[in-house]
């Protein structure tokens, strides 16, 4: 590998970490404000106009709070613990595919990390990792609340993995590939997954919302029984990790079904541009989708109620898994029956 190249993916690397960072700062300020609006309320004004600096004002709050660690937690685990958690959702975006190649000093670069064949896969592995941060936190704490929470977590992370994996399989099936540059090439113009596999897609925003906590499935921090769940013990920026964690799944969350089911960076009309001009507008066109998906995912928090956990569980074992399978089987039948296997 040559150094320009190293260079070039290091600055992309660079760019995504303060992207993300970025987005999940400031979607913790749209999000107050999008709740402000649905229950009359104000929201965040007082941190510059309307309110624009207060994602900074948190943040600096979250450093000059007190670091605070529990007398007989485990205290290796305890710093673990938030760290895993935003590792594991920062490191997701590697393989995510943001545009198209753009030319820049007459080199052509890649608006993607790295392209794993097995991309999908990577995903998976990922997010399975992503459960032992948040069990971790909650087991070192030496916390009973702490370690319900975590435990809630736990199976319901691993519980909705597997539906959401099930309807990531048609997705697959009707690509023939792993690898997400496929699966958004596969989807040129306006030809998106979502208009073939809408039962698919439903199955894996739910999962999505269950696999980052957000409500109506955030059982493992609902203050009204656990106190604040797996970070209960939690304080500065450790605490901050867990919560900014959140929200980078849920932009990543956003990106993959952007991927899967929206096309990506694919837009309408797109075939009427080239070069660096196209590149821009797929990037625009991509980012948002996110934010559109973003938003849905907020309105729902601030619009229907909490499950109770045997519901989540029963919603996701004895509703979602048997609906991913049929859907997985009547799309292998119907891509069978097309390519002449019958």
């Amino acid at each position: 590998m040559d150094t320009a190249l190293i260079i070039e993916k290091f600055v992309l690397v660079v760019i995504l970490f303060l992207i993300s960072l970025g987005i999940a700062a400031y979607s913790t300020y749209f999000e107050r404000k999008l709740a402000a609006w649905i229950q009359d309320r104000v929201g965040p004004d007082r941190a510059g106009p309307f309110g624009i600096l207060q994602p900074i004002a948190d943040g600096v709050k979250m450093f000059l709070k007190e670091d605070f660690t529990p007398q007989n937690s485990d205290k290796w685990l305890f710093i673990i613990g938030p760290g895993i958690a935003m590792f594991t959702a920062l490191i997701t975006s590697a393989i995510i595919p943001w545009g198209p190649d753009i030319t820049l000093f007459g080199r052509t670069m890649s608006l993607q990390v790295t392209d794993f064949n097995v991309g999908v896969l990577y995903i998976f592995g990922v997010v399975s990792i992503g459960v032992y941060g948040i069990m971790i936190g909650g087991w070192a704490s030496n916390n009973k609340y702490s370690l319900f929470g975590a435990i809630r977590a736990s199976s319901q992370m691993i519980s909705y993995e597997l539906a959401m994996g099930i309807s990531l399989i048609t997705i697959v099936l009707m690509s023939g590939s792993l690898s997400l540059t496929d699966i958004v090439n596969k989807q040129h113009g306006m030809d998106w997954n979502i208009w073939y596999q809408p039962i698919s897609f439903l199955v894996f925003f739910i999962c999505s919302l269950a696999e980052t906590n957000r409500a109506p499935f955030d059982l493992p921090e609902c203050e009204s029984e656990l106190i604040g769940g797996y970070h209960t013990e939690y304080s500065s920026m450790k605490l901050g990790l867990f919560l900014f964690s959140e929200y980078v799944a849920m932009f990543v969350s956003s990106a993959l079904m952007a991927i899967l089911f929206f096309g990506g960076y694919n837009f309408p009309g797109m075939d009427a541009f080239s070069g660096n001009l196209l590149a821009l507008l797929c990037v625009v066109a991509f980012f948002a989708k996110i934010f559109f998906f973003i938003f849905v995912i907020m309105w729902i928090r601030w619009t229907i109620p909490r499950f109770r956990f045997d519901q989540l569980m029963h919603l996701g074992w004895k509703t979602l898994i048997p609906i991913a399978i049929i859907n997985m089987l009547i799309t292998g039948l119907v891509i069978a029956f097309n390519q002449g296997w019958f």
